[in-house]
């Protein structure tokens, strides 16, 4: 009698909760993407995780994905895994950037092209328009190019 008591109190306890779980989601595309393609939100759709199973690190919501570049093929139906994605580069290779140096004393610009994609934080390397010389920097979130002194 006290194993069905116990039991029949489990159940009143864990039916509830079952109950109050929020459904999960993935992002899947609805169409194919292409590595170094910009995400969308028309290429993307949110559905409901049926497979109890699925390995974590998928992408739970639209906003995860939308203006991230996919650094894989991404599969219609699939589900998009975080580790696919990076952000969009701030500078592109062959675009004309602006070049700082700055020292305690003084701050001296200068145009350059970049030699690379990279992403805001990267180390790239940039020639100087004006002196051809080759240079390296820190891009820098509005798109220049800060110098790093040798």
């Amino acid at each position: 009698m006290k194993n069905w008591l116990a039991g029949a109190l489990l159940a009143a306890l864990v039916g509830p909760a079952a109950a109050f779980e929020q459904a999960k989601y993935a992002v899947v595309p609805s169409v194919t993407i292409y590595p170094g393609d910009v995400i969308g939100a028309n290429a993307v759709d949110a559905v409901a995780v049926t497979n109890p199973n699925l390995a974590p690190g998928y992408a739970s919501s639209v906003d995860q994905v939308v203006g991230k570049v996919s650094k894989r093929t991404l599969i219609a139906g699939r589900t998009i895994q975080l580790g696919a994605l990076q952000e969009p580069f701030a500078v592109k290779r062959g675009t004309n950037v602006r070049l700082t140096f700055s020292s305690s004393q003084m701050v001296i610009s200068a145009r350059g092209s970049s030699t690379q994609d990279a992403m805001v934080g990267e180390l790239i390397k940039v020639r100087n328009l004006d002196t051809g010389v080759t240079v390296t920097g820190t891009v820098m979130a509005d798109g220049s190019v800060e110098v790093l002194q040798r």
